[in-house]
């Protein structure tokens, strides 16, 4: 029975991750390097995969600057309260229970031209929606709970006993956080970093809605796909494609080496 259940398992990671895989890797190469080469180096491709890039850089520092920050304040700010606290905690899980889709479209009706903080940075020249604030809103507001959810753990299993003792000896603030805090938690920050940026690289629906899939302006490069399956180019799709799943290869190789390292 133990065997049976392996194989099952082998067989559904076969067909969903596998074969898809594979077929991808054909199709990318079914005109050989110089084909592979056109549908990546083409102007429009490039600036789809620069603007992916743009928005994981800048999603991934805010995501790591603010997730740690509210971890540690949800495991050690004792003025919270409980009711407090819960709530707040609650929050974080939302874009876990909300569509990206809807996530989206509530950005653009908070944000969109016809709204009145839309209307509003209109004014002052600042385009938020179908632009790049929009589209980084967006992605953080997906990738948020990851790196909350990787840290605030760790800091309740940590304690404040250490902090505490450092503290009574007269250590600072930020002293404290990198010479007690930080040791402990950086693996679990590593691990959040890497499933933030694999979670932006890869997000679509929420990005689509924002940012209008205006090509060389707006186009990310999961929104290029989809325009160029629509436009039945699959090779350039396939080409594009397969440029994300090697790079989300290697993320998922550096998160097994995180998680090692954290296990340790």
């Amino acid at each position: 029975m133990r065997r049976l259940w392996i194989g099952l398992t082998y067989a559904v990671f076969g067909l969903l991750i596998v074969i898809p895989l594979a077929r991808i890797a054909v199709g990318a190469w079914a005109e050989g390097w110089g084909g592979l080469s056109a549908a990546i180096l083409r102007p429009h491709a490039l600036h789809a995969l620069g603007m992916t890039g743009l928005i994981v850089l800048i999603v991934t520092v805010l995501n790591t600057l603010f997730g740690v920050m509210l971890a540690i304040y949800l495991a050690r700010a004792s003025w919270l309260g409980d009711r407090l606290r819960r709530l707040v905690n609650s929050l974080v899980d939302l874009p876990f229970a909300v569509s990206p889709v809807i996530g989206g479209l509530m950005i653009v009706l908070l944000l969109g031209p016809q709204s009145v903080l839309g209307a509003f940075f209109g004014s002052l020249g600042i385009e938020i929606v179908y632009a790049l604030p929009a589209m980084v809103l967006a992605t953080l507001f997906i990738t948020f709970p990851l790196m909350v959810r990787e840290v605030l753990p760790v800091l309740q299993e940590l304690g404040t006993q250490q902090e505490e003792a450092a503290s009574t000896l007269g250590a600072y603030s930020w002293y404290t956080f990198w010479q007690v805090t930080w040791p402990s938690i950086r693996w679990g920050v590593i691990y959040g970093v890497v499933l933030t940026v694999a979670r932006s690289m890869g997000e679509f629906g929420a990005v689509l809605i924002v940012s209008g899939n205006i090509m060389n302006k707006t186009q990310t490069a999961t929104t290029l796909v989809y325009q160029d399956v629509e436009n039945f180019n699959l090779l350039a799709a396939n080409a594009v494609a397969l440029v994300l799943a090697a790079v989300s290869i290697a993320l998922l190789l550096l998160m097994e080496w995180a998680k090692t390292r954290r296990g340790h």
